[in-house]
């Protein structure tokens, strides 16, 4: 009598503790996807966190405020671009003194100077060569415009041109040219991935008379 007394109970008891078993499968797997899901959404916000943190700026284009900067000139003189503020200025990148590409750009620079100086435009060569380099630079190719050494690759680094790996090494600046106007916005960008490139002298030109 009293095993058929308990046997009602007995079976409760048993589709509880089956339930409870199915409901902690359930738990546990459910459990396993959420933190499946966590460690995947994890690393892809690491990812994007890299990228940030490895590319923290942005191209610029025209319209953008343009960084401002101090760096030296061959005389180990500081030259600031917000010196020239009232005036347009371009400004050029290019990646190391006496190469053959970074010579021929920066005497056309030299030789077509009038087309600058015409409209009032102040012309500014940087690099991340030291301040001695780049004076021996000058005089050799007798620059008739400022050199400034972005040895510790600030002015690169806020305009966003500065190559991963330029012959194996990192830190070289990238041949670009940017036309700043008499407010300090950009008037005219162009940033080149290949050295070899020369930049569109035209388009900078015509950029810095429809300043004038």
């Amino acid at each position: 009598m009293s095993d058929v007394g308990n046997a009602p109970k007995a079976s409760y008891t048993s589709r509880v503790l089956q339930r409870s078993g199915l409901i902690s499968r359930i738990l546990s797997t459910d459990r396993s996807a959420i933190i499946y899901s966590f460690r995947k959404n994890l690393s892809c916000v690491k990812a994007v966190c890299k990228g940030i943190n490895s590319n923290s700026t942005m191209a610029l284009s025209k319209g953008d405020t343009a960084p401002l900067f101090t760096l030296n000139n061959t005389t180990n003189e500081p030259v600031s671009l917000d010196a020239y503020k009232g005036k347009p200025v371009v400004v050029l990148f290019f990646p190391l003194a006496f190469t053959g590409v970074c010579t021929e750009e920066l005497c056309t620079m030299r030789d077509n100077m009038g087309q600058y100086e015409g409209v009032g435009a102040q012309v500014l060569a940087i690099s991340v060569d030291s301040p001695f380099t780049l004076a021996q630079f000058k005089e050799k190719e007798n620059l008739n415009f400022p050199l400034l050494s972005d040895f510790n690759k600030t002015a690169s680094t806020s305009y966003d041109v500065l190559y991963e790996e330029f012959f194996g090494m990192h830190g070289v600046s990238k041949r670009s040219a940017f036309v700043v106007d008499a407010e300090g916005k950009i008037a005219y960008a162009e940033v080149l991935e290949n050295a070899g490139d020369q930049p569109n002298y035209h388009a900078i030109q015509e950029s810095v008379r429809g300043l004038s």
